[in-house]
């Protein structure tokens, strides 16, 4: 059977992909399995889209792992989910140094266990000089967290005379996030049938292009981000302007 990857525009790829992983739990409810079912199996699609996005030599992938607000979730899960994410590091840093990706993560680390952090520590800096796949974990993240940091910081260095509020620009905001040297994403996806952003990535998704699927996160494979792919490529990035104005360049 032929791949969608074939209709893919290699010349029209996005550069950031971001992606809120959902559905986990609801998929494995419908199987008749615990919710921590669903977040094992959907390790297989971080694999596979990771690979994807390898191929498809796309630099930045992001996927929000984490986010501060699952941390009220029951005690069980989230223990189960740290767990997860130490076995999984320690599983697929051979793949990394093999494939060349680069690991890297966003969010409040400082809340992560001691040896979930200790873990990722040792991949980031492992992976650190790789230059492939720039492939970055949202953990422990919150948008709005990530906002009042920098607001906090640009503010204290107004106050201490580094900075002029009258230099304050859009970029200055940028420059103090947590991607601060990671473009915006160009698309995200989201699975698992809800239509909302989370709290993930505000300031960073002004401009991006939103794709929400139904498909749970064990059921989003290769051949799903390919078309994706496919589905961004069919839409008109205007970034404010007209569809003539864009022709006229």
């Amino acid at each position: 059977m032929e791949s969608v990857k074939q209709h893919i525009d290699l010349t029209k790829l996005p550069q950031h992909v971001a992606i809120i992983m959902d559905g986990n739990g609801r998929w494995a409810k419908q199987r008749g399995k615990e919710r921590v079912f669903g977040h094992v199996q959907g390790v297989e699609s971080v694999r596979q889209i990771s690979e994807a996005a390898t191929e498809l030599h796309i630099p930045y992938l992001t996927l929000y792992t984490f986010s501060t607000e699952n941390w009220k979730r029951p005690k069980a899960e989230v223990d189960s989910l740290m767990n997860l994410l130490v076995e999984n590091l320690v599983a697929e840093l051979p793949t990394f140094n093999k494939q060349d990706i680069r690991l890297r993560a966003i969010g409040n680390l400082a809340m992560l266990p001691e040896k979930a952090r200790t873990q990722l520590n040792h991949c980031l800096q492992e992976t650190a000089h790789h230059k492939g796949l720039n492939l970055i974990l949202a953990l422990s993240y919150s948008s709005q967290e990530e906002l009042t940091y920098a607001i906090k910081t640009i503010a204290t260095e107004v106050k201490d005379g580094q900075l002029s509020v009258d230099d304050i620009t859009a970029t200055t905001i940028e420059q103090h996030l947590y991607t601060a040297d990671i473009p915006s994403p160009d698309l995200l996806i989201r699975t698992g049938g809800e239509c909302r952003i989370s709290n993930f990535l505000l300031w960073q998704l002004a401009y991006t292009e939103l794709l929400f699927t139904p498909t749970y996160w064990p059921d989003f494979d290769k051949e799903a981000f390919y078309q994706t792919i496919v589905d961004y490529q069919q839409r008109e990035r205007r970034f404010g302007q007209t569809s003539e104005q864009l022709c006229a360049k």
